[in-house]
């Protein structure tokens, strides 16, 4: 399996509180994976690291088999690029405004803005479908819209990899279906390696190449999905009884969560 990005005996911390410890992690190139787990568990924390957001207390992460906090910074925005939960921008800015910051990493005092950063912007725009919202404000936006410009940001960006933490977050099902769906097309038209944190576990399923699933600092499992989830490692993962069946539409494994409810059928957990 060839990767891009690992990780290294990775130990991160809060203060006094360990939250990962001694992770040894392959991220498959030019596949969608996603981290799944309870809450507090790392997946964010996790994230974070891997874009050298957070430093280790130990280990390292590793970018084409170098030290990424010894990599110039500039030198890690042309490779990687991250969107994290919930962005702020700043009120009245356009979404064209907001997409230009992505070629942020390309300008320097002898290098202004040119043809290329022009065709990035607009060919993420394009891809988001977002052309006719270009001068728009982006706090005018829906919840789905202002994704797909945070998104078209990191686009412009043009990284061979892409970090999301929790991009579906406050939208409703019917936008975070458009946003993975996005998502997924961009990993099978451009071959860009996407890492996400999501909460929802079928969701998860249906996209991921590649699943983890953490807890207790550490990969409780990692494969596709239908390879590896099942009623134990739910329960295991999220301390949460469940039947685990196949998704009728994609025939990925689905979870139906134990609970009160009107209905008293009985079902055997596989």
């Amino acid at each position: 399996m060839t990767s891009i990005l690992q990780t290294e005996k990775l130990t991160l911390s809060y203060g006094d509180t360990i939250i990962i410890k001694e992770l040894n992690l392959t991220i498959p190139k030019g596949e969608i994976t996603i981290f799944i787990g309870g809450n507090g568990c790392g997946k964010s924390t996790l994230l974070r690291s891997i874009a050298r957001l957070l430093k280790p207390e130990e280990g390292m992460v590793l970018l084409d088999g170098k030290n990424i906090a010894k990599l110039p910074t500039k030198e890690v925005a042309k490779k990687l690029s991250i969107l994290p939960q919930a962005p702020d921008s700043p009120e009245g800015l356009s979404v064209l405004q907001l997409v230009k910051q992505g070629r942020y990493p390309y300008q320097n005092w002898v290098k202004q803005w040119t043809k290329e950063d022009e065709w990035h912007v607009m060919n993420a725009l394009a891809s988001t479908s977002l052309i006719e919202f270009k001068d728009k404000a982006i706090d005018e936006l829906s919840g789905g819209q202002r994704q797909r410009a945070w998104i078209a940001m990191t686009l412009a960006q043009n990284t061979d990899i892409i970090l999301l933490d929790e991009p579906t977050t406050y939208l409703d099902m019917a936008h975070q279906i458009d946003i993975l769906d996005l998502l997924y097309d961009l990993n099978e038209k451009e071959k860009r390696t996407i890492v996400m944190v999501l909460h929802d576990i079928n969701l998860a399923c249906r996209y991921a190449h590649n699943l983890v699933a953490i807890r207790n600092q550490q990969i409780i499992a990692q494969g596709k999905p239908n390879d590896i989830v099942n009623a134990k490692l739910v329960q295991h993962v999220f301390d949460m009884q469940c039947v685990v069946t196949v998704d009728p539409i994609v025939g990925t494994p689905l979870c139906i969560p134990y609970g009160k409810s009107r209905s008293k059928v009985n079902f055997k957990a596989n």
